[in-house]
């Protein structure tokens, strides 16, 4: 089945028994009655209102929330009905009814409920129609994916991009950001400037096919390995324009299954249920004159990526990264951070751990533990720089140079891949990245724990 023909048969799936009587007969009820709130005739969508607010289950809570951030005209019934049935009375918008029904796990949505979401958003993308539908697998609730502003691929991945020598990148500024990875002698420039409108990047690293899954709304950019045992071929991602509690939903271009950005996980789709999680590699955010003096032979992502964007410093998001609000809805637990404190989190070493940045004002190399291992983090917050090292125990101490920290008196080197002392000894370093704390608490703060300054 080729990629059109699977995109008219989701599309005509999630419509198709909206206008076939015979088709209409055999869906659930609540299905044809909550796709009608959708309905072009007002005396349709109010019938459909009164109808769930008559029948009175609060299964029908999900529908109208979905609906009510869409609506213009039926605003007021609509927060009337869930106000009813959810048995609280209050103005509250779309944004504060999404946070109650994150917090209302027990309340589930009606059968059918995937088949009304599909039809939903297929009248925005019919491309969308691919990745929610009738009898979709899932882990995470339907009801709290919502629609992130833009259609599927709005926000382009770059794949195998053009990369220039360093001294071709005239664009960049010294004191800019970039994302920096090195793997097997493959040193590479991200800019920020750039990945804040693409999100993403599919490439071949040091002979490793990974990507960047980069969650503006998170602050988070995390390094996949996309080759997975079993598997013939490595993934490629791409950004389906939906949001699960303001965390990007991106989707593998084979399966086109929905992956949680932060966990590397399927959640939605033919691969929910297979057990597969991504592993994460090192990546750095830096300054582009600190990248460049570690790193001389860097190459760096060209401006020239096939796309006509603004591709100056902060052009799309410089108002969110320096707002503390959120954009979209996702409850945050702020008893021990605020919730766009930036964090460095620990990944793959067996325990979950995060680090505030502003530990590493005051010490800028950090000796602790993440569960049973020793580790060594040195730390910028000022350019979001942090680099963790799986260490025997040592307590390492900053030197007077950036590039290199000491042991017992003894300089010790600062690379990419590991500390490396005096005798050639390799300390190896871990994977991790940047976010900000309520992307972090909120996945993973349950199995998780908060750093405190040790040293």
């Amino acid at each position: 089945m080729t990629r059109r023909t699977l995109v008219l048969a989701a599309f005509v799936g999630a419509f198709m028994f909206t206008a076939l009587p015979g088709l209409r007969a055999q869906a659930p009820e609540t299905t044809i009655r909550a796709i009608e709130l959708l309905s072009p005739l007002p005396d349709k969508r109010t019938e459909a209102i009164e109808w769930f607010e008559k029948r009175g289950n609060k299964d029908a809570i999900p529908a109208l929330i979905q609906t009510l951030r869409f609506t213009t005209t039926d605003r007021r019934e609509l927060a009337d009905a869930i106000e009813a049935l959810a048995g609280e009375t209050g103005p509250k918008s779309w944004n504060e009814w999404m946070l109650w029904q994150e917090k209302h796990k027990e309340i589930k949505p009606f059968k059918g409920f995937a088949a009304f979401k599909a039809a939903l958003y297929a009248k925005i993308d019919p491309f969308f129609a691919i990745f929610l539908h009738d009898g979709v697998a899932h882990e995470i609730r339907l009801e709290e994916v919502t629609w992130g502003g833009v259609v599927k691929d709005g926000i382009p991945a770059l794949t195998n991009p053009k990369l220039v020598p360093a001294k071709e990148a005239k664009y960049l500024t010294p004191g800019e950001l970039v994302f920096g990875v090195s793997i097997n002698g493959d040193t590479r420039a991200y800019p920020l400037r750039i990945l804040d409108w693409h999100e993403m990047f599919n490439d071949v690293i040091g002979g490793v096919p990974v990507s960047l899954a980069y969650c503006t709304l998170c602050g988070s950019g995390i390094l996949f390995d996309t080759t997975v045992e079993g598997r013939d071929k490595p993934f490629v991602f791409g950004s389906s324009g939906f949001l699960y509690r303001s965390n990007k939903l991106m989707y593998d271009t084979e399966t086109n299954s929905l992956w949680n950005q932060f966990t590397g996980r399927p959640v939605v789709g033919p691969l929910t249920g297979s057990d597969i999680e991504l592993k994460t590699r090192p990546v750095a955010i830096t300054s582009w004159s600190a990248w460049l003096k570690a790193n001389p032979d860097t190459k760096v992502l060209s401006l020239e990526t096939g796309f006509t964007r603004d591709y100056s410093p902060g052009a799309p998001y410089g108002q969110y990264f320096s707002s503390d609000k959120l954009m979209f809805p996702a409850l945050v637990d702020e008893t021990k951070l605020k919730a766009k404190d930036y964090v460095f989190a620990l990944r793959n070493s067996g325990t979950e751990k995060a680090w505030p940045l502003k530990l590493f004002e005051q010490n800028p190399v950090i000796n602790d533990t993440a569960g049973a291992v020793s580790l060594t983090l040195i730390g910028n917050p000022k350019t979001r720089t942090v680099r963790a090292y799986r260490t025997d125990g040592q307590a390492f101490k900053q030197a007077d140079n950036r590039s290199k920290v000491t042991l017992d008196g003894k300089a010790w080197k600062v690379t990419e891949d590991a500390l490396i002392g005096p005798d050639g000894k390799r300390l190896h370093r871990l994977p991790g990245h940047i976010a900000f704390w309520f992307a972090w608490s909120g996945y993973l703060g349950d199995e998780g724990e908060v750093a405190q300054a040790t040293n």
